[in-house]
């Protein structure tokens, strides 16, 4: 580029840096973009606490309705997912016109009372029904939050914000996978789910309460349009940022490990460790451990243990280093989870043929924390390579990708696989098709790293050229 030109792009930067820094007098104050980024926590924390409280549960659900490790995989996995994952675009185009806090609100309360409707289920059709309807409710709860913390939060510091949000996800599923099997012991699975619905439900109106709907596009260049988008816009400009795609894709294969191993690395622990669980877990204090308590308990607080441990600091350290190394270059924010993916496969190894519970259990937090790496950068990505007017329309489309693959199939095939080695392995089958389930991280490595090459010439600019209509 000749230097002129270089001069004149960063003038244009540099004004619109210094429009864009006025017109934040009107900005959040940092107690309350505190308290926003803490409420967007505990919703997202309720969403994946009543989608992954069924993992921990399937193991008495499992016993009471006869089913099979397939009829599992289809009632966790792809019930959830169909809606979940389709409803998900159109809701989004709702929430890039309307008011995206009531969106989330009707959300939330709706997918909570299906959970609690999930304990009244009493065969396998009644509690995919039930199931089904979560994820219609779930699809409203995720592309908006997206959308609100890009107007709550500035780009230099959206890959943390997206971090932090996604701690929903290990204290979700640690709490699901916990309280699931205490409350399973005491009373019965049944009660799990009316209980957790019933708290969702209380929480609705408290987060509308105090949730504000901010100024769309904040924190774009001035002259941003902010206008919702058509869908068609939309795909127009998704079409031609082939990083979006090659994220999706990344982000899917890594989601069909990651929400198979929620699913089934419980009933992993209880079948191939058994009665050693308790020994593993003999520091917890009497008064969490109800007198008779069996493996089910047991492997709860080991595998929830794991997942909070693992998980925060796996996310945390993503979105830090994603966004320390993506001021400088925004391949980073791919480059990042490729590596950390690519380090995954050698710990799930040695984690899952490791004669002892307690190597087993060190080993896990590694892979656990690298296997959820990629959230916050992934997600800041998907902010950056699209303008304001339509980010929650995209997250949507990104969503429909990543959870009809990863949620739909990822619980499926390892139970389909599991199934497929039960003759030759019994009640070992699981630990193998966990083991072939790796190559999936390898695969998102490969597309992230593709990935890495392609976000600084996709990232929105001030002339961005795909934003601009197609001449004839």
């Amino acid at each position: 580029m000749p230097t002129a030109s270089k001069l004149a792009l960063a003038s244009q930067y540099a004004k619109a840096e210094g429009m864009m820094t006025t017109s934040r007098t009107n900005d959040p104050t940092p107690a309350y973009q505190a308290l926003v980024l803490t409420l967007l926590i505990i919703v997202y924390t309720f969403n994946f606490l009543d989608r992954q409280i069924i993992g921990i549960l399937s193991i008495p659900i499992q016993k009471e309705l006869g089913l099979s490790d397939t009829q599992l995989g289809l009632m966790r996995g792809l019930s959830f997912a169909l809606f979940y994952a389709t409803l998900g675009v159109p809701i989004a185009l709702l929430a890039d016109r309307f008011n995206r806090t009531w969106i989330m609100t009707i959300a939330l309360a709706l997918w909570s009372a299906m959970t609690a409707l999930c304990g009244l289920a009493q065969n396998f059709w009644q509690l995919f029904i039930a199931r089904l309807m979560v994820g219609v409710g779930e699809a409203g709860g995720v592309a908006p939050a997206y959308s609100l913390l890009s107007d709550y939060f500035p780009a230099d510091r959206r890959g943390r914000a997206m971090a932090a949000y996604s701690f929903g996800i290990p204290i979700g599923s640690a709490v699901g996978i916990i309280f699931g099997g205490v409350i399973a012991t005491l009373l019965d699975w049944r009660w799990a789910f009316i209980i957790v619905g019933i708290l969702g439900v209380l929480l609705a109106p408290l987060f509308k309460l105090l949730m504000r709907e901010p100024v769309r596009g904040r924190y774009d260049p001035p002259g941003a349009e902010i206008s919702p988008a058509p869908l068609s816009e939309v795909m127009r400009v998704l079409t031609k940022k082939p990083s979006f795609w090659t994220l999706s894709l990344g982000a899917a294969s890594s989601s069909m490990m990651g929400y198979g191993l929620f699913a089934w690395l419980p009933a992993y622990f209880v079948r191939s460790w058994g009665e050693d669980l308790k020994s593993a877990m003999s520091w917890l204090p009497d008064w969490m451990v109800p007198v008779g308590a069996g493996p089910l308990l047991f492997a709860g607080y080991f595998y929830g243990t794991i997942v909070l441990v693992g998980g925060l600091i796996g996310i945390w350290l993503g979105g830090q280093l994603g966004d320390r190394f993506g001021a400088r270059d925004k391949g980073a924010y791919a480059l990042v989870p490729a590596l950390a993916f690519l380090a995954t496969t050698p710990f799930f190894v040695l984690g899952v043929l490791s004669d002892s519970i307690l190597i087993s259990f060190l080993v896990f937090l590694i892979p656990t924390a690298l296997g959820l790496a990629w959230l916050g950068p992934v997600l800041a990505a998907f902010q950056g390579i699209v303008p304001a007017n339509m980010r929650a329309t995209a997250s949507a489309v990104f969503l429909l990708i990543n959870n009809l693959v990863g949620i739909g199939l990822g619980d499926l095939l390892l139970g389909i696989m599991s199934d497929s080695l039960s003759a030759q392995f019994g009640a070992e089958s699981l630990r193998y098709s966990i083991l072939g389930g790796t190559v999936f991280y390898l695969l998102a490595a490969a597309l992230l790293f593709v990935s890495s090459r392609l976000l600084e010439k996709d990232w929105v600019r001030i002339d961005d050229p795909s934003l601009k209509a197609d001449t004839p």
